[in-house]
């Protein structure tokens, strides 16, 4: 029988070398939203297959082709969350949040499910920070919510000038019908170069067509006309005031009307921050408004809006602008040992040391004296201690700083932990 040895296509694995760069970016992302009043939801990997395709839409690439869908046990039609968003509507519905104090605003890191062809940027498991706000109908809910964007990736090390950031209105259900009309008419008139899937849109959605990915389709929707030619009053002062809140807040911004997203809950305000040095897979951070989206998965009327970043391609950019990230976290003591005793010693010390919150290792492959120091020099311990039955004997061990050779006699008593932490903290003191 053949090993098992690669990962399905499109899926990647974060080995131990690259994960803290994952969780310094991840608790990143976290802790910047909280100082925004984002607080962390999570949800199931999977739910009812209807609840994507009532949310997302019936009309989308997501739903038409990318979906991972399977029948369970039950005979039920389940489906990997193909996006946080719908699950979170769902989760806030279910447990009765959206009766509590409004604006309801969470965040969530989760991975999600895609099938697609495979590239940089694009695989078919990724990973998302989301972040969703409930309850407001004004424009300086989705301004904050892009400047809480913004700032998340200024945090984790994102170059400003290193992304733009597109906005664009698409209208709601009082103006869009007359903007599908428009775009029906102009598309009308080039049915026979559309693709198959866009002659489908053509009749349910002419709006997804601006989203088509075939060259032909693009150049078609390039002429097409543009929404913000079609908004009504209402949406018009709407996005008026989103760029007036985005000027008070000196975040700079571009309007693209050629924006529409991919997904088919998105009402009035929709935005991207895009980079131009991940090729084609530009887009970090997209999002908009979904005011109707909780009356459709059977809530009362709440104007909500939120916004996915995807962080492997966050990390692409991060890598791109060359960002500082910190170095994953070394070994503080390395115990070597020489004889049994002293073997059983230096695992009691070491256990001392980690509930004292020290990173400390001793050897558990039996190594001589010389291969143990070799494998401290690997984790690059900042410390090391060798003990052999002299040290057990008279109760004390020398502890040599790795990096400069010195060494200090120290007790390996009860106060062994206490000893270290007095003599690491006044190392680093004269340090700075």
């Amino acid at each position: 029988m053949a090993l098992l040895t690669k990962a399905p296509r499109g899926t990647q694995d974060v080995l131990p070398g690259e994960s803290h760069r994952w969780q310094y970016v991840e608790n990143t992302l976290l802790r910047t939203a909280e100082l925004f009043g984002f607080r962390e939801i999570r949800f199931p990997t999977f739910e009812h297959t209807e609840l994507f395709q009532r949310s997302v839409g019936d009309t989308t690439d997501v739903v038409q082709k990318e979906m991972y869908t399977f029948t369970d046990k039950g005979d039920r039609s389940i489906t990997l969350r193909p996006e946080g968003t719908a699950g979170t509507v769902r989760a806030v519905m279910e447990h009765g949040l959206l009766g509590e104090a409004l604006p309801l605003k969470v965040s969530y890191i989760t991975s999600c499910f895609r099938y697609e062809k495979p590239q940089a940027g694009r695989l078919r498991e990724f990973h998302q920070f989301g972040a969703e706000v409930f309850g407001s109908e004004g424009p300086s809910a989705d301004a904050e919510l892009i400047a809480m964007a913004s700032e998340v990736l200024t945090a984790v090390g994102v170059p400003a000038e290193s992304l733009t950031l597109e906005v664009n209105s698409i209208g709601c259900p009082h103006c869009r019908p007359k903007y599908h009309d428009a775009l029906k008419a102009y598309f009308e008139g080039h049915k026979d170069k559309l693709c198959p899937t866009c002659l489908e849109r053509l009749e349910k959605n002419p709006l997804r067509i601006l989203d088509c990915k075939s060259p032909i389709c693009g150049e078609i929707a390039a002429g097409a006309p543009v929404v913000l030619d079609h908004l009504c009053e209402e949406c018009s002062t709407h996005f008026q005031g989103l760029q007036t809140r985005l000027d008070a807040l000196n975040i700079p911004y571009v309007v693209n009307p050629r924006i529409v997203r991919g997904l088919d809950y998105y009402t009035k305000t929709v935005f991207e921050f895009v980079s131009g040095q991940i090729s084609a897979q530009g887009t970090v951070c997209g999002g908009g408004r979904y005011d109707g989206l909780v009356e459709e998965l059977g809530g009362q009327h709440t104007p909500a809006l939120g916004f996915g970043m995807g962080i492997e391609r966050l990390l692409l950019v991060l890598d791109a602008a060359k960002a500082e990230m910190p170095d994953p976290v070394n070994c503080d003591i390395y115990l070597a040992n020489m004889g049994e005793a002293a073997a059983l010693k230096a695992f009691e010390l070491c256990g001392q040391l980690r509930q004292a919150g020290f990173y400390a290792e001793c050897d558990l492959m039996g190594r001589s004296l010389k291969a143990q120091m070799k494998y401290a020099n690997k984790l690059n311990a900042r410390y090391s201690m060798v003990l052999g039955d002299s040290e057990i004997e008279t109760g004390k061990a020398n502890l040599k700083n790795m990096s400069t050779g010195e060494q200090t006699e120290v007790e390996i008593g009860d106060d062994f932990s206490d000893i270290i932490y007095d003599m690491m903290a006044n190392a680093a003191y004269n340090e700075l």
